[in-house]
Order: C-alpha cells, then sequence, then structure tokens
C-alpha cells in the first residue's frame, strides 16, 4: 500500500470506541443483551462484551455521572455500541420504529453515540424507575404522568443530569440518551473484540 493510501485509509477509519467503564469511576455496566433476560429472549452479545462508545460521549456521560453522584446516585449502563448485525436480529423481533431502529438506516447505538442507562443507589441497589428497561409502552415515554412519584423524580434527575452533560433524550424511552450530532459518525459491526478501543 502507498502512503498515500495507508494515510487516505487511515483517514476513512471510524474514530476508535472506549471502555465507559475504565474512564468512568463507579459507572455500573449490566449489558442486558448479553443476558437472557431481555426482549429477544436471549443473549445476543458474547460473554465479556463491554460498554463501549465514542469519546466524546464518554466524555459526557463523565459529567452525567459527577452530576447524580452530587444527588446520592450512581449510573448503570444497559447498553452501549451495539454491532449492526445485532440491530437486524432486534428488527425481526420487534420492528416497531421508535422503540427499535431500523437496520437500513442504523441505530445511534450502532455508532457507538448512544446509551441505554438508569440510576442506581451508591451500594449498587436498583432505583424506583416508571417502567423496567425496553418496556415497549407509553410509560416508557418521557411524558408518562403515571406511575409513582418518586419514579418520575428519578426519571427527571437522569434526563436533568444527561441533557445538562450534553445529551439528548429519545422522548419514547427514559433511558435512551445520545449525542446530539450522533448521525455524523459511522455505522458500524465491530466485533465486541477484547482490545476494541484500547
Amino acid at each position: 500500500m502507498s502512503p498515500l493510501a495507508a494515510l487516505l485509509a487511515l483517514a476513512a477509519a471510524p474514530p476508535p470506541l472506549v471502555d465507559a467503564a475504565q474512564a468512568i469511576d463507579g459507572l455500573q455496566v449490566e449489558l442486558r443483551y448479553g443476558r437472557p433476560d431481555n426482549f429477544m429472549g436471549k443473549a445476543v452479545y458474547p460473554p465479556g462484551a463491554r460498554c463501549l462508545l465514542l469519546a466524546p460521549a464518554v466524555a459526557a456521560l463523565q459529567r452525567a455521572a459527577a452530576t447524580v453522584a452530587a444527588q446520592g446516585f450512581r449510573l448503570r449502563t444497559y447498553d452501549c455500541y451495539r454491532p449492526r448485525s445485532v440491530q437486524y436480529e432486534m428488527w425481526k423481533v420487534f420492528p416497531k420504529v421508535g422503540f427499535v431502529a431500523d437496520p437500513a438506516t442504523g441505530s445511534h447505538h450502532n455508532r457507538g453515540a448512544a446509551v441505554d442507562l438508569t440510576l442506581a443507589y451508591p451500594d449498587g441497589g436498583p432505583v424506583e424507575m416508571p417502567t423496567a428497561f425496553d418496556a415497549f409502552t407509553r410509560a416508557a415515554h418521557h411524558g408518562f404522568q403515571g406511575g409513582s412519584e418518586a419514579s418520575r423524580r428519578h426519571r427527571a434527575v437522569l434526563r436533568g443530569a444527561m441533557e445538562d452533560a450534553g445529551f439528548e433524550r429519545n422522548p419514547m424511552e427514559w433511558w435512551h440518551y445520545q449525542l446530539p450530532d450522533a448521525v455524523k459518525y459511522p455505522l458500524r459491526d465491530e466485533p465486541f473484540a477484547p482490545d476494541a478501543g484500547r
């Protein structure tokens, strides 16, 4: 390969993915698609899958983690980077735009620019939210006013921290946040290689 071809290949390479748990103190990682208790009914991530995100997303998540820590919480991630091949599997099971992105256009998770998460207490205990993760109902919408007052307050704490840190929310999923410029990043289908992002 000529020096010019090598330079062009490097310029075309997608930005690296970063292991968020290594960069953010106290971040809990519970990748739901690496377990069978998800809407797919099976694990679709391999053992050892990590919370990989683009560097700007990790930096924003650091800011959000500091904000919730000051309020007596920590962050727990449910999903981060998602290979596009997994997106195709999800679409076969639940092809509903708004909850599952059409793989033809891709999800911002496929770009490493989105994260699904919740709050946890400092000891790791669960915090009440309006619904469970991946509850594909109106109760998962940010505008939902049902449920307990505590669940709505916790949702607001998470939303405030994430939006102040620079993320934007998905109005249909209280757990989903993405970079405002996510669409500028390429869709990817890289495996969860042990050395990815390092």
